[in-house]
């Protein structure tokens, strides 16, 4: 039976930015560290015009430069120079703009292979140690932390677990941790488009009676789109033939970008907000989506898990007990409070009041976005907000 000091369950972008963040101390202290993930990721980038991709804010920008990794993602992470706020057919509008918040963008759309690319080759295998593929398929408590049991049957004990395993952890239902979910009643449908003409660093939020969109620039003059639409809808769009869903697309977004010529694979995926009940217990912490899954319009999920790692990595660090200390754990969820709080009901509100065709909400949404033009206070609110900058200064 081997022990170990941290096990971090799930090696995604979460997971693997944990691991680089305490990759330092780990080797001053002694620490072992595992990460175990059940698909082994590639030597080697590949590009690909359908990738899936991530809104990284300014702050996530920041957070990245202090664990010495932006150079590297900023080879392919393409800046979001404004992003346009607009209501179809309707006055209200906003524009925000990177110069006027006095940063060189208001946050970078990179693809989540390239992000995994370079977190996985920043890692030091003499201080992590890759299980992968591996899956941990039972976890049972002990006294001074936890025993891991993997797929091939080995065991594995740790001072300390982190569970990093996504959304639909089957490890958190395990454990007993409960969580509370709100369905929104829609589907979103993720696909890359190519526009006619460049979409020189803009993003577009737009909302209509149908649902919110957003458009967000990539590498390759590609964009992003994630358009929300109710169930139903959405699986009529998935099957629908690429001139049809281009038709159906470029008569919702309209002609900002002139024609939308290509569109790539469409994925459909269910939308709740979805909050885990416990975030530490002693020996544990539940991290990212396993946290916490928000709804993709708004663009915080991943930026506010980056957050939470970041302040994880910190306290751990900052720390004299042994890992998996209770009272640590608490210090962490303590000072990542108001930030998830802000963090998840900016995104919640948006989402409802953006999905919402009734006159009313319609009129005090439009006044709100022309609002946001006429006060520069309310503005710079939305924008910090925006930019993943809210609650503290990084």
């Amino acid at each position: 039976m081997s022990r170990i000091q941290l096990a971090i369950i799930g090696g995604g972008l979460v997971g693997a930015s944990l691991a680089l963040a305490l990759q330092d101390t780990a080797r001053q202290r002694g620490w072992r560290i595992a990460l175990i993930e059940p698909f082994a990721p590639g030597s080697e980038y590949q590009p690909s015009y359908d990738a899936r991709s991530t809104a990284l804010s300014y702050g996530s920008r920041l957070i990245y430069e202090r664990l010495g990794l932006w150079q590297s993602i900023a080879q392919r992470a393409e800046p979001i120079q404004q992003i346009h706020v607009s209501d179809r057919g309707r006055f209200g509008a906003t524009r925000l703009q990177a110069i006027e918040e006095g940063v060189p963008a208001l946050g970078y759309v990179a693809e989540n292979a390239w992000l995994g690319h370079c977190l996985w080759q920043a890692l030091d295998q003499d201080v992590i140690e890759w299980r992968c593929p591996a899956e941990v398929v039972g976890m049972q408590r002990l006294d001074d932390g936890y025993r891991l049991t993997l797929n091939d049957e080995t065991c594995l004990d740790c001072d300390l677990a982190i569970l990093a395993d996504g959304g639909r952890s089957g490890l958190r239902e395990q454990l007993g941790i409960g969580v509370s979910s709100k369905p929104y009643g829609q589907s979103a449908l993720i696909a890359n488009v190519s526009p006619l003409e460049a979409h020189r660093g803009q993003a577009f939020e737009r909302f209509t009676d149908d649902g919110p969109m957003a458009l967000l620039p990539l590498s390759d003059n590609r964009c992003a789109l994630v358009w929300t639409r109710a169930a139903a809808d959405a699986e009529r769009l998935l099957r629908a033939s690429e001139s049809s869903f281009l038709s159906e697309l470029q008569q919702a977004f309209g002609y900002r970008l002139g024609a939308l010529r290509q569109v790539g694979a469409r994925h459909l995926y269910p939308l709740s907000l979805v909050e885990a009940q416990e975030q530490v217990r002693p020996h544990l912490v539940v991290l990212g989506n396993a946290a916490h899954s928000l709804h993709p319009i708004a663009g915080q999920g991943y930026n506010l898990s980056l957050r939470d790692t970041l302040a994880l990595a910190e306290v751990l660090i900052g720390s004299e007990a042994a890992l998996g200390d209770f009272a640590t754990l608490q210090r962490y969820q303590q000072r990542q409070q108001l930030d998830q709080q802000m963090t998840v009901g900016f995104s919640d509100q948006v989402t409802r009041l953006f999905s919402n065709a009734q006159p009313l909400l319609t009129a005090g949404r439009n006044l709100g976005l022309l609002g946001l033009d006429l006060l520069p206070p309310a503005k710079r609110w939305f924008a910090r907000q925006a930019m993943g900058m809210g609650t503290r200064s990084l």
